[in-house]
C-alpha cells in the first residue's frame, strides 16, 4: 500500500507515553478479560458505528474532496459490521484452552495451550480506508481481549476526528484511544512499546516501522500491499475477465492496497482487453468530474504522483489509452481518469511502484508458464487474481505462486471473508488479521503442563543407571527409531 510519509528512527517523545502507560495499568489491572466482557466492547462498537455511520460517510467524502457514500457503505462498513458479527459469534469457542497430547515422558501430567490477550495493541490506519482499516483490526484485538490505541492518517483529517470523537464516546481512555496527527506523531506512536502493532502502509515505511518496533521487541503485523497481478488464461472470455475487472479496479480509483496493479493477458489479446476494459470502465462511469461514484485522488500530491507516473511511462514509449467518455477538462480538481498503458516495460515507474490509482499496465505473454514466471521473478503481492476455467491449471497457478491471498475468476472480493486470515507475505506484508487466525495474531499462546499427585520423575531421576531409567530409556528409543 502507498502513500505512507515515511518515518524517521529518532527518539521518542513523551507525548503519547501516558495514555499508553494508562492503557498499560489498565490491563495489567484485569487482563483476562471474560467472554461476556469482550462481547460487550464489541457490541459498543457495533452501536458506535450505527451511531456515527452517516457522519462517517460525510467526513470520508470531505477527505477525498468525493467519494460515493455507497462506496464507503460497501467496502468500509458493510465489511466492519460483519467482522463484529463473525468476532462475536465465534470468540468463545477460540477462548476454549485447547488439551494436547502429553508425551510418555510426562505420564501422569496434562497439557495444554491457553490463549492469552497480548495487552495493549497500536494500529496505524492509512487514508484510503481511513475507517475500515482503523476499525477491523481493532475488531479483531478486541475479540482476543486486548486494549487498544489508534494513530489516524493525517491525509484523512475529518475522519480520523471524527474517529476520536466516536471511539471517546463509546470507549473510556482506559479501553482505547484515538490519536490524530502527523509524521511526527507518526514517528512516535510506532517507537512505543506496545504488545503488538499493525501497520498498513507501504512496504518502504513498513519496513521502518519493524525497524522501531524492534527497539522494543514489538511484534508487528504488516499489511503493505505490492504490486497485485492478474493472469488472464486464453481460454477465458477476455470481455468478461474485463467487466469483472473494472468492477474491483473503479472501486475508490484504484487506490487499493489489493486493487489490480497489472495485467498479463495472451499477446494476441492485449488490444480486445484494454478496449472491453475502456468499455466496462465507461460504463460504469459515464462521467466522471462531477459524478459522485468516481472517487477523487486524495491530494493533489498523490495526483501529480500519478500524472509523473504516466508521463514516465509516455516517455519510455508506451501507448496510455485514457478512459474519458464524456471528454472533460479535470483542472482545478482531484479527478484522474482511468488510464491504460499499453507496451509497459521494467524501466517505467508504473512497474517499479505500487500504482495505487486509476493506471492498469497490460503485459502481453506467450504461454501460461511465461505469466507465472514473470510473477515469481518479482516481488510477493498481497494479491494474485486468475482468470480461468479448467481446475488442473487453476490448482497449478495457486500452487506455483506465491502471495496473500487469491481470487480465481474475482478481484479483490477475499478481503471481505470474514472466516479467512488477510495479509501478505515477504515484502506485501507479514501477519494476518481476520479469521481463528486474526484472533491467534492478536492472543498468546501459552503452553501449560499441570502435574497431578503422581509423581513419575522420581522413578527415572538420578543416579542414571538404576534399571527403571535405563528401561525406559531403551523402550522409548526402540518406539521411536521405528518412524
Amino acid at each position: 500500500m502507498s502513500a505512507q510519509p515515511i518515518l524517521d528512527i529518532v527518539q521518542p517523545e513523551t507525548a503519547l507515553r501516558p495514555a499508553l502507560d494508562n492503557l498499560k495499568h489498565a490491563f495489567l489491572q484485569a487482563p483476562s478479560p471474560s467472554a461476556e466482557q469482550r462481547i460487550e466492547r464489541l457490541q459498543r462498537l457495533h452501536q458506535a458505528l450505527v451511531a456515527y455511520q452517516d457522519r462517517l460517510i460525510e467526513a470520508v467524502d470531505r477527505d477525498f474532496n468525493g467519494r460515493s457514500s455507497a462506496e464507503t457503505l460497501m467496502i468500509e462498513l458493510l465489511p466492519i459490521f460483519e467482522g463484529i458479527h463473525y468476532n462475536k459469534k465465534h470468540l468463545r469457542k477460540w477462548m476454549k484452552t485447547s488439551s494436547r497430547k502429553t508425551p510418555l515422558m510426562l505420564f501422569g501430567a496434562s497439557t495444554q495451550v491457553h490463549y492469552q490477550p497480548l495487552g495493549v495493541v497500536g494500529i496505524v490506519v492509512p487514508w484510503n480506508f481511513p475507517i475500515f482499516l482503523g476499525l477491523s483490526p481493532l475488531a479483531g484485538a478486541l475479540a482476543a481481549g486486548n486494549l487498544a490505541m489508534i494513530k489516524t492518517s493525517e491525509f484523512a483529517p475529518a475522519t480520523g476526528a471524527l474517529m476520536k470523537e466516536m471511539i471517546a464516546e463509546y470507549f473510556t481512555s482506559d479501553e482505547i484511544v484515538v490519536v490524530n496527527g502527523g509524521v511526527e506523531v507518526a514517528t512516535e506512536f510506532t517507537q512505543l512499546p506496545f504488545d503488538h502493532i499493525v501497520f498498513t502502509g507501504s512496504t518502504q515505511v513498513g519496513s521502518i516501522v519493524m525497524q522501531a518496533a524492534a527497539k522494543n521487541l514489538t511484534p508487528v503485523t504488516l499489511e503493505l500491499g505490492g504490486k497485485s497481478p492478474v493472469i488472464i488464461h486464453d481460454d477465458f472470455p477476455i470481455e468478461e475477465a474485463a467487466k469483472r475487472i473494472a468492477f474491483g479496479k473503479g472501486l475508490n480509483a484504484g487506490q487499493v492496497c489489493v486493487s489490480p496493479d497489472y495485467i498479463l493477458v495472451p499477446r494476441n489479446k492485449v488490444d480486445s482487453f484494454a478496449a472491453a476494459f475502456s468499455e466496462a470502465i465507461a460504463k460504469h462511469y459515464a462521467t466522471l468530474k462531477d459524478n459522485n461514484d468516481y472517487t477523487s485522488i486524495i491530494t493533489e500530491r498523490q495526483r501529480d504522483r500519478l500524472l509523473d507516473n504516466i508521463h514516465d511511462a509516455k516517455e519510455k514509449g508506451a501507448e496510455v489509452v485514457v478512459i474519458n467518455p464524456a471528454n472533460e477538462d479535470f483542472s482545478g480538481t482531484r479527478k484522474l481518469p482511468m488510464h491504460v498503458v499499453k507496451g509497459a516495460t521494467s524501466d517505467m515507474r508504473v512497474m517499479k511502484e505500487e500504482i495505487f490509482g486509476p493506471i492498469l499496465p497490460i503485459l502481453p505473454y506467450d504461454e501460461l508458464d511465461d505469466a507465472i514466471q514473470y510473477v515469481q521473478d518479482h516481488d510477493r503481492p498481497l494479491a494474485l487474481y486468475y482468470f480461468d476455467w479448467d481446475k488442473n491449471r487453476i490448482d497449478k497457478v495457486i500452487r506455483r505462486t506465491h502471495s496473500g491471498g487469491v481470487c480465481i475468476n474475482e478481484v479483490m472480493t477475499h478481503t471481505m471473508v470474514d472466516d479467512m486470515p488477510f495479509g501478505g507475505v515477504g515484502s506485501s506484508g507479514m501477519g494476518h488479521y481476520h479469521g481463528k487466525e486474526g484472533f491467534l495474531n492478536f492472543s498468546k499462546a501459552k503452553s501449560i503442563v499441570v502435574k497431578g499427585r503422581f509423581d513419575a520423575s522420581q522413578y527415572i531421576a538420578a543416579p542414571w543407571g538404576n534399571k527403571l531409567f535405563n528401561a525406559f530409556i531403551n523402550f522409548q528409543l526402540k518406539r521411536l527409531k521405528k518412524f
